[in-house]
């Protein structure tokens, strides 16, 4: 959800009120996505590497995303949204981290719509973590090397249990993955958006899905030997 800085300054405003603009768009943007069939959207709220930025802006992002929760949570149940969140929340102030995890407890039977949620995360951070933990369990006799594949790594992602990312879209025009679930997006269609992500609505939303539609995924085969799954 890249480009409410941008946004904000293009319009003589606070840093912010872009990033409050941004926050709102997300509500509606989960929404629209329900309303498309969409089951899953995983959206990149705070990375590790966003503790750079100045104190002010970041305790203000803080704030910004608790009252988000507070002011759309009978909405989000309404919708029988699950809250999940990844990335490194004991670093996070009690007064996002309390909120979040009474959310995640309270949203854990909704089935209809998983919105997961990145906060102070890193895919590289996360693959480190799974590798140390793939390591620990060889060391202890656990787990023979031999027996390191695949579904051993993405057990010990902090994406477990969910599925990998059909879409990836990065807002703003910018061309990069910028450290997010790059070992889940291997096989994922890739769409740069070219609005800030404030003005990404549900027209832009649209228009991202029926890009997707129109590629053909081939997983490293031919067209020929593709199967579509059994369900959407």
């Amino acid at each position: 959800m890249d480009g409410n800085g941008r946004w904000a300054a293009a319009k003589g405003l606070p840093r912010l009120e872009g990033h409050r603009r941004g926050a709102e768009r997300l509500i509606e943007i989960v929404d629209a996505c329900i309303d498309a069939g969409v089951n899953t959207l995983t959206v990149f709220a705070f990375s590790a590497e966003n503790w750079k930025r100045p104190l002010e802006e970041v305790s203000g992002l803080f704030k910004l995303g608790e009252w988000i929760l507070r002011a759309h949570l009978a909405r989000l149940e309404k919708r029988k949204v699950r809250l999940h969140v990844i990335g490194d929340v004991t670093a996070l102030p009690d007064f996002v981290r309390s909120p979040l995890q009474d959310v995640i407890k309270s949203s854990q039977d909704n089935t209809a719509f998983n919105l997961v949620v990145a906060l102070n995360y890193g895919a590289r951070q996360e693959i480190v973590a799974a590798a140390r933990s793939l390591a620990a369990d060889v060391a202890a006799g656990k787990l023979q090397p031999d027996a390191v594949d695949w579904a051993a790594v993405e057990a010990r992602l902090q994406t477990a249990g969910l599925p990998d990312p059909d879409l990836i879209i990065r807002t703003s025009g910018e061309f990069r993955l910028s450290n997010f679930l790059l070992l889940q997006s291997a096989y994922a269609e890739i769409v740069f958006a070219p609005v800030f992500w404030p003005d990404f609505d549900k027209a832009q939303l649209q228009l991202a899905l029926a890009e997707y539609a129109r590629r053909e995924r081939r997983y490293g085969m031919t067209g020929a030997q593709v199967q579509p799954p059994a369900q959407a």
